[in-house]
């Protein structure tokens, strides 16, 4: 295992944010059972006064999380110098047969934590917590998700030998591979276009009909995790082509390193920030019928929606960017 100091606190902090998980659920499982607001017992004063603190624990954990990914990407593209082959985190990753997996699991564990978040913002503005059931079912059913990315971490740090030889980028993210990165990297690049910008001006334009409207919030959640389906293939296939300015290099990781202005960290968070809001707006839609939500959540629904639209359009506004001011040409 290699010692640094952002690997410890990656440690630590997951290891908190277990113990926090392990806490939250007990109590939730006991909330799910005997919860009754109508009841003026003493078991359910009690359940009332958990229930603050359970919310204040997961949200400080599912914060930490949040933060946790990009500390994590960040670790993995520091450590690449350490390893002979690795260019970047993508040869990092590649130590063992754990890292990738954990990325992919961060990803989804990110996105799950948002959408917790909002519904637990949600949840705390009604007087009489309308969607604790749901929330604190939802924890029960995303911890093993957040334990088994503890596990799969560890297992990838306490993995990490400095004398292993790994792949470069270029070979990894490579069209002769036979794999779905190979897929990826072997779209073509003009359809590729046009799906991707399809696919973002869809989801701006479904995002400004709810906002005039107030309909369509289902739709705009979809599309808004189907832009960023779109957008990580596009970055793989012809986007980081532009940043690289070089026509067969397809990593998506590089573009997080210094010599390209740290790009990466900005298209990525304004992607995960995209995507976890419009799919928030789409999960509280159902929530309006809600008779003590009714004046509250149409308010928080539109926050939601301008700040996905603001995101998918910024990341969009910086691909483009990337694009007109390559000197990498095609023609």
């Amino acid at each position: 295992m290699i010692i640094q100091p952002a690997i410890v606190a990656l440690f630590i902090g997951s290891g908190l944010v277990c113990l926090m998980l392990l806490f939250a659920i007990y109590y939730g499982a006991i909330i799910l059972r005997r919860w009754d607001l109508h009841s003026g017992s003493e078991q359910q004063l009690v359940l009332e006064r958990r229930t603050y603190l359970i919310s204040t624990l997961v949200t400080y954990a599912f914060a930490f999380q949040l933060i946790a990914a990009f500390l994590f990407i960040y670790t993995t593209d520091h450590l690449h110098s350490l390893f002979i082959g690795a260019m970047c985190a993508a040869g990092t990753l590649n130590v063992n047969v754990w890292g990738y997996p954990t990325v992919l699991l961060k990803v989804f564990n990110c996105i799950a934590a948002g959408l917790w978040l909002i519904l637990n913002v949600a949840d705390n503005r009604a007087h009489d917590y309308p969607l604790i059931r749901i929330k604190y079912g939802l924890l029960l059913l995303l911890s093993p998700f957040f334990f088994a990315e503890f596990l799969l971490q560890g297992a990838y740090f306490l993995g990490l030998e400095p004398d292993v030889i790994t792949s470069c980028c270029g070979s990894l993210f490579s069209s002769e591979r036979e794999d779905i990165v190979a897929g990826l990297t072997g779209l073509p690049r003009i359809p590729m276009q046009w799906v991707y910008h399809g696919a973002l001006a869809m989801t701006l334009a479904a995002g400004i009909y709810l906002l005039r409207t107030h309909r369509g919030a289902i739709a705009f959640g979809a599309l808004s995790l189907a832009a960023f389906l779109v957008a990580i293939a596009a970055i793989i296939s012809f986007i980081s082509l532009y940043i690289y300015e070089l026509p067969t290099h397809h990593c998506p990781f590089c573009i997080l390193q210094r010599e390209y202005h740290y790009i990466g960290y900005a298209l990525y968070a304004t992607l995960l920030l995209g995507t976890i809001a419009g799919l928030g707006a789409g999960v509280l839609h159902p929530c309006r019928s809600i008779k003590s939500l009714a004046a509250t959540l149409p308010g928080m629904q539109r926050q939601l929606v301008i700040a996905a639209i603001t995101a998918f359009a910024g990341f969009g506004g910086i691909t483009t960017y990337c694009i007109l001011t390559s000197r990498l040409s095609f023609s």
